[in-house]
């Protein structure tokens, strides 16, 4: 009985759900060909030219395609494709040779930081030997088409791996006094983060082989938000503080300590929380977003892309929790609610869900949106819809007014609304009293609007 292999060259679209192609090989008959043999039918065949057509061509200049990474971590995770990975890696880079695109698309395949040994020192580090067939021709490849070494570079591993040797503050990038920072005694070169001492170790490891001059791009970076017991660091406020200190320590174009100045540009690892991905709790949050397009990190958000947040009341939340978290923001949270009052620029439309929302909204701005400081007893959700939008069309609806703007969006003259107002003193002629903003009933439906990154590497 024959027994078949899966060759891992597929004819597929870039679109995910697309329908694709592949070859078994019988491996029961005589004078087997080799995979060098194997690879060279395949390219006879003009299957990467196609791929190639198919899903970069037809796509360039409208989409700003940089790089085509080949599979990911093949060399510890897919064995059996190492003896092809190299050719495959060729064979798309002459596809771009043809039609005139190597200049500006690059091609490379991203490594595990695992392949290299003998981390730290840095100085001393080297890849795993055993790899060498594969890691020279690779190398040299790189080197001699301008394209750059893909890593992908997880401080939380090491960290949780090190049983208490890396200081977690290492490993976030936080400050760390000089006597702290961990250096290398062969370079005497000092480190303040484990991020740029593993870059530095591929950086060495390369020289080890003789390999100089090409550049490293981190195609995998990032910290979980959430597990359980096993992992205590997995936590927003450390995914907020790593992610957060990755993007300005990439910005600033600080380097590594054996590369100063040289850029390492970094992917983050990931856009959405995968909550179907097996194995540990952490496993299924590493993303910056769940599905419904809430920002998990709400601080990275803030802080380094500058993305517009508001709060706003929950679709579908109980109208009595409504009513008692909009008297708390407008009496104790101290939130100026004259503007919702009969006749004042943001009364239409005139429920307590819009009302809510302008509530929960100024108080969010106020306390600088904090995390925790948009649930109002699980009523209020955070959204990057500016609910000043959705309040001039219903407001025009039900009564041609429009002249509302919520705090922290974009006003007509293209100002951002101020978010710092408190409510009104108790002998002023406008109170924040409940009986002011008590409603029976109203519904309002607000749908979520979140704009994805555009990545500039598209992945096989």
């Amino acid at each position: 009985m024959a027994i078949f292999l899966l060759l891992l060259l597929w004819l597929v679209s870039a679109v995910s759900g697309d329908a694709f192609i592949g070859v078994n090989i019988g491996t029961d008959f005589s004078d087997m060909p080799s995979p060098t043999q194997v690879v060279a039918l395949l390219k006879a065949q003009n299957i990467k030219s196609n791929w190639v057509a198919r899903n970069i061509i037809a796509h360039v200049p409208a989409t700003n395609i940089t790089a085509i990474a080949v599979g990911s971590e093949v060399l510890t995770t897919l064995p059996n494709a190492v003896p092809v990975l190299v050719s495959a890696v060729k064979f798309i880079h002459s596809a771009l040779v043809a039609s005139n695109l190597d200049d500006k698309i690059k091609v490379s395949t991203p490594h595990s930081s695992s392949i290299i040994l003998d981390s730290f020192p840095p100085s001393q580090a080297f890849f795993n030997r055993s790899w060498d067939p594969v890691m020279v021709p690779l190398l040299k490849f790189l080197q001699s088409t301008g394209s750059y070494l893909m890593l992908n570079v997880y401080p939380y591993y090491d960290y949780m791996q090190s049983n208490g040797v890396i200081p977690l503050d290492y490993a976030l990038f936080r400050p760390l006094p000089p006597n702290k920072e961990a250096v290398d005694a062969n370079t005497l070169l000092h480190y303040t983060n484990v991020f740029d001492a593993v870059v530095d170790a591929a950086y060495f490891a390369m020289s080890y082989l003789n390999i100089t001059n090409i550049p490293i791009v981190v195609t995998e970076s990032g910290w979980p938000s959430k597990s359980d017991s096993s992992e205590p660091d997995a936590t927003v406020e450390n995914a907020n503080t790593y992610n957060s200190n990755l993007i300005k320590h990439v910005l600033n174009n600080t380097g590594t300590p054996k590369h100063p100045g040289i850029a390492v540009s970094t992917y983050i690892y990931e856009l959405y929380k995968e909550d179907l991905r097996p194995g540990s709790i952490s496993e299924k949050n590493w993303g910056l977003f769940d599905a419904n397009g809430i920002p998990v990190l709400v601080l990275f958000w803030q802080m380094t892309l500058q993305t517009k947040l508001f709060c706003v009341a929950k679709e579908g939340a109980d109208l009595k929790i409504l009513q008692a978290a909009l008297d708390w923001a407008c009496g104790p949270g101290k939130v100026d609610c004259s503007p919702l009052l009969q006749g004042h620029p943001c009364y239409e439309p005139d429920n307590v869900v819009s009302h809510s929302t302008y509530a929960f909204n100024t108080y969010f701005q106020r306390m600088a949106k904090s995390p925790g400081t948009c649930d109002f007893k699980g009523v209020a959700t955070i959204t990057t819809t500016d609910p000043t939008h959705i309040n001039l069309l219903m407001s025009s609806i039900d009564a041609g007014h429009g002249s509302c703007a919520f705090p922290g969006s974009i006003g007509k003259n293209g100002t951002i609304t101020n978010g710092t107002s408190l409510a009104p003193l108790t002998n002023s002629t406008t109170s924040g009293c409940q009986s002011q903003y008590f409603y029976g009933s109203g519904s309002f439906t607000t749908s979520v609007i979140i704009g994805v990154l555009l990545m500039s590497a598209v992945f096989m």
